[in-house]
C-alpha cells in the first residue's frame, strides 16, 4: 500500500484490533460494475447523501462526468478527487453548486486510489481501492486490456468503517481547501446514524448482484484464460454483496450479533457427523452465513414460520416453487445460490408437517434445511441462556433439552447428532468461527452448483 494513501491509514488503523480489515484484489470491470451499481441506487432514492469519490486521473472523471450531473440532482453534496487533466474543472458538471473538485498532486498517493463513498441517513457503501504496482503484477506485466488492470481494496455497506473512511477522506481534502473540509465534517457530523433496513439492504444488493452479472455477460476479452479470471472475479463479488447484507443484518441485532458465524460453525461440524460429502457442507455453510437474511423472519427466533404467500393446500404439491419471499428471491438471482435459496427458505418447515411455506414434512423437507432449522435454534437458546448464571456445560445441556422438546419441529435423527455434538462441547470442544468478513466468495461455489437444485427426494436423505 503506498504510504500516506486512505487505504493504508485505514488499514493501519485497524491493524492492531479485534476486527482487521480483509482486502481482496479486484479487476476494474468488477470495480465499474459495483461502482455504477451503488451510484444508480442514489439516483432511485430519496435520502440525498453525501458522496465523496476519488477517480485517480480527470480523464476517468470525465468519462462519468455526465452521469454525475445526475447523481448531483440527487445528492446532497459530491466531492470529486483527481489528478487534473485538460477539461478536468470545466465540464458543466463540475460547475454546479453542491459538487467541488480536489485537484490531486501527482505525487499523492490517493491519486493511485479509485473511491467511492456514500454516507445516507439510510445506508452507506464504499469502494476502496488503490491500482496495483507495476512491480506487483510480476511477471505476466503490466495487462494490455483496460479491464484487467487490478485494484486492491476493499468495498462493503458496513456503517462504522464507510463513516471512518468519509473522515479520513476529509482530513486528507483538509491539505487542499481547508473550507471544503470544514464544510464537509460539519455534515459529516450532522448525518445520523444510517438505520439500515432489510428492504433497503436488499434493493440495494439486488442492484449491485444485477449489475455484475451484467458485467459478465458483457465481457469481450481476447483470451480464454482472462475471460475465466475476470468471470471469477464478478462471481466472487457477487457472492460477497450476500454474505456483506448477511454480516449487517447480524450486527443490527445487538442481542445475538454473532449468530452466522456461529451457526455455520454449527452446521459445518454436524454435516461432519453426518458424513455429508464436502461440496454439501460447503453449501450448508453458506447457507447458515446468509439464514438470516431473509427480512420475515424475527430476530428473536429464525425458527418463527414465515407468512407465505402461497395457498397451504397448494404447496405440498410443488414443493420445489418457494413462496415470494424477498430473502430468498434475491439469492435466486445468482444460479448458484438457487440451492441455498431452497435452504433457506425451508428452514421453517416442521418435522411433523405443521410449519411454513410448503407444509412439507419428514424426509420431504430438504436436508439441509433440517439441519439449518435445529442448529439455529440451538445457537439462539445458547446465546440466550449465556446470560444465566450458568456454567457452559448446564448451558449446552439446558439448550438440548430445550431443543429435543420441540419433536413436531425437528427430525429425531438430527436431534440425536446433535446430542452428541454438544456432549463434545462440554467436554471442552472449540467450534472456529467462520465470519462472513471475507475477502473473496470463491472457496464457497462448487461446480455442482451450477445445475438445478437437487430435489427433496435426492437431498432428503443421509447416511444412517
Amino acid at each position: 500500500m503506498l504510504e500516506g494513501s486512505i487505504l493504508q491509514l485505514l488499514e493501519t488503523a485497524h491493524r492492531q484490533t479485534t476486527r482487521p480489515i480483509h482486502f481482496g484484489v479486484y479487476y476494474k470491470n468488477t470495480l465499474v460494475a459495483l461502482c455504477h451499481a451503488l451510484e444508480d441506487h442514489i439516483l432511485s432514492d430519496e435520502s440525498k447523501p453525501l458522496v465523496i469519490t476519488a477517480f485517480q486521473r480527470g480523464k476517468w472523471y470525465l468519462q462519468e462526468a455526465e452521469r454525475y450531473a445526475d447523481i448531483a440532482n440527487h445528492s446532497h453534496q459530491i466531492v470529486i478527487m483527481a489528478s487534473p487533466d485538460t477539461g478536468f474543472a470545466e465540464h458543466p458538471t463540475s460547475q454546479l453548486s453542491n459538487v467541488d473538485l480536489v485537484a490531486l498532486d501527482a505525487a499523492d498517493s490517493v491519486a493511485q486510489e479509485w473511491h467511492l463513498i456514500i454516507l445516507s441517513p439510510k445506508y452507506t457503501a464504499m469502494v476502496l481501492c488503490q491500482e496495483l504496482s507495476p512491480a506487483d503484477y510480476g511477471s505476466e506485466g503490466i495487462p494490455t486490456s483496460d479491464l484487467e488492470r487490478k485494484f486492491y481494496g476493499l468495498w462493503t455497506f458496513e456503517p462504522t468503517l464507510v463513516r471512518e473512511t468519509a473522515e479520513l477522506a476529509i482530513a486528507h481534502i483538509q491539505k487542499y481547501n481547508p473550507e471544503l473540509a470544514q464544510k464537509l465534517l460539519s455534515y459529516e457530523q450532522a448525518i445520523p446514524p444510517a438505520v439500515i433496513t432489510s428492504d433497503n439492504l436488499l434493493t440495494v444488493v439486488s442492484r449491485v448482484v444485477d449489475y455484475l452479472q451484467t458485467g459478465q455477460e458483457q465481457l469481450s476479452i481476447p483470451t480464454s484464460q482472462h475471460q475465466k479470471a475476470l468471470d471469477s472475479n464478478l462471481l466472487s463479488n457477487e457472492v460477497q454483496a450476500f454474505l456483506r447484507m448477511a454480516q449487517l443484518m447480524d450486527l443490527a441485532d445487538i442481542n445475538n450479533p454473532m449468530a452466522a458465524a456461529e451457526v455455520a460453525a454449527i452446521a459445518e461440524t454436524m454435516g461432519q457427523l453426518l458424513d455429508l460429502p464436502a461440496w454439501q457442507i460447503k453449501r450448508l455453510k453458506l447457507a447458515a452465513l446468509l439464514h438470516r437474511i431473509d427480512p420475515l423472519r424475527t430476530a428473536q427466533s429464525v425458527l418463527t414460520p414465515a407468512t407465505s404467500t402461497q395457498p397451504q393446500e397448494i404447496a405440498p404439491s410443488c414443493p420445489l416453487s418457494c413462496p415470494l419471499i424477498p430473502g430468498a428471491q434475491v439469492l435466486r438471482k445468482m444460479s448458484r445460490l438457487r440451492a441455498v435459496a431452497q435452504i433457506i427458505t425451508h428452514q421453517t418447515e416442521y418435522w411433523d408437517g405443521t410449519g411454513e411455506p410448503a407444509g412439507l414434512a419428514g424426509d420431504a423437507i430438504p436436508l439441509e434445511s433440517r439441519i439449518l432449522a435445529l442448529v439455529a435454534d440451538f445457537q439462539w437458546r445458547v446465546n440466550q441462556l449465556q446470560s444465566s448464571q450458568q456454567n457452559r456445560e448446564d448451558i449446552f445441556a439446558q439448550a438440548l433439552v430445550e431443543c429435543r422438546e420441540q419433536s413436531d419441529r425437528f427430525d429425531p435423527k438430527l436431534l440425536d447428532a446433535i446430542t452428541l455434538l454438544v456432549m463434545g462441547l462440554q467436554q471442552g470442544l472449540d467450534l472456529p468461527l467462520m465470519t462472513s468478513k471475507v475477502s473473496t466468495g470463491m472457496w464457497l461455489i462448487d461446480s455442482r452448483w451450477d445445475s438445478q437444485s437437487k430435489t427433496s427426494e435426492e437431498i432428503g436423505s443421509y447416511p444412517r
